[in-house]
């Protein structure tokens, strides 16, 4: 994420933050304390690179950001990224400590990164960074304490490493962190939880819309992880997908897309263009199809002030982070267009996680079959209880999203007493 698009994400957060506050009547002191982080950790992180024939020591700067554990452990992911910085990881973890209250897990917010391109590296280099950076940190990590997880730039591999570096002086501890590959404590269902969980919720505002998935137009921006499983969920629902994007473009067929023949298609090629069947598109053209719901599964602030008066979806579901500014936010409600925000729609993949560390805890693993089905019933049962507030008091699903969490939140530490 450039700078750029780092600030205006970030006012993004704060307007919606404190269009909450304000509705709940919150006072300057709460809003501050809501707002602070518990602690911030910045350090350097020594590694010696070979390039060109010789041995050159870089330093790294690496961050963990621990907001809020009035209601839990502090989680959040690691990213591994050129452009991390202090106030991209202290924003994220506050998002973390909204979306883990308004699922109601017993988790606070984090989030953690180191300032690289893990392109640049190769997996040695890679895998003494990360180690070298739970040396830094292991004071502060704990089952019951800081549980790191995957984020941009890093996966169940750098999970693999964190467990070995915190077992070293703790003993085999699989709940320190979440994300794991299956053979070392990980969860079945993790891969998919976060497409998964955003297919289950359309199917549930399509249902609310009384439209038949088949005759749902459905464009999905994106195709990585969570776009490939929301696209792949939503068609064994008999859901019509009408257009898929990547970076290079979009592709359209207006009878609808077979998903496993597009997988195949990257698969082979790298990109969904040239997919047989479909037409090409420009990104920014797929946004403004008519369909029914539009599903952003890719980058931050693609729905802007610039757009959003083109938008002709009837429902947007948030399943990237951010992907709607606030101005095109107020746009949209005003044009009358459903927004089920990121900290609702794409909450399957910290639920997931949460999922893992109870397994963890228990030492029994749960099948397959068991992890999606508790994660649609309690995304279901989360999604009621926030269109029932919105309804109840007269406002948008992502004001009362944020009223839940942030109420959930305040509650936990006026009963802690700090």
């Amino acid at each position: 994420m450039n700078k750029e698009k780092q600030c205006i994400c970030q006012d993004t957060q704060r307007h919606f933050l404190f269009r909450a506050f304000d509705s709940l009547g919150l006072e300057d002191a709460q809003r501050e304390l809501l707002l602070s982080s518990f602690r911030e950790t910045r350090f350097s992180i020594p590694v010696v690179l070979h390039r060109d024939g010789r041995d050159t020591l870089c330093t790294f700067q690496g961050y963990r950001v621990q907001h809020n554990h009035a209601r839990g452990p502090f989680k959040g992911g690691l990213r591994y990224h050129p452009e991390v910085n202090q106030g991209e990881v202290r924003a994220l973890a506050q998002l973390m400590t909204w979306k883990t209250a308004l699922i109601d897990i017993p988790f606070g917010g984090a989030k953690g990164g180191v300032t690289i391109n893990p392109a640049e590296l190769n997996k040695s280099e890679l895998e003494v960074l990360t180690k070298r950076f739970i040396q830094k940190m292991e004071p502060l990590l704990g089952v019951h304490q800081d549980i790191p997880a995957p984020d941009m730039g890093t996966n169940a591999q750098v999970m693999a490493w964190i467990l070995e570096e915190y077992s070293k002086t703790h003993g085999y501890t699989p709940g320190i962190v979440t994300g794991k590959p299956v053979e070392l404590g990980g969860s079945q269902g993790r891969e998919e939880a976060t497409g998964f969980g955003v297919a289950c919720v359309t199917r549930k505002v399509a249902g609310g819309m009384s439209l038949h998935l088949e005759d749902t137009r459905i464009v999905i921006q994106g195709f990585g992880n969570v776009g490939f499983h929301t696209a792949m969920t939503l068609a064994r629902m008999g859901a019509r997908v009408i257009a898929l994007s990547d970076v290079r473009g979009a592709v359209h067929c207006e009878a609808g897309i077979d998903i496993e023949a597009a997988r195949a298609h990257v698969a082979q090629t790298g990109w969904l263009e040239g997919l047989p069947g479909t037409e090409p598109l420009s990104n920014e053209a797929m946004l403004e199809l008519p369909c029914h719901i539009l599903i952003p599964a890719a980058l931050e602030a693609v729905i802007n002030c610039d757009n959003a008066g083109a938008i002709q979806a009837k429902v947007i579901i948030e399943a990237a982070n951010m992907p709607v500014t606030h101005q095109a936010d107020t746009e949209l409600q005003e044009r009358g267009i459903i927004v089920v925000p990121d900290i609702l729609a794409n909450a399957g993949g910290v639920l997931a996680s949460y999922y893992e560390w109870v397994q963890n805890l228990q030492e029994f693993p749960w099948e397959h079959e068991s992890v999606l089905r508790r994660l649609e019933q309690h995304l279901l049962r989360v999604y009621g209880e926030v269109s029932h507030h919105a309804e109840e008091n007269e406002t948008d699903l992502r004001t009362a999203a944020y009223e839940l969490a942030i109420g959930r939140v305040n509650k936990a530490i006026q009963l802690r007493g700090f």
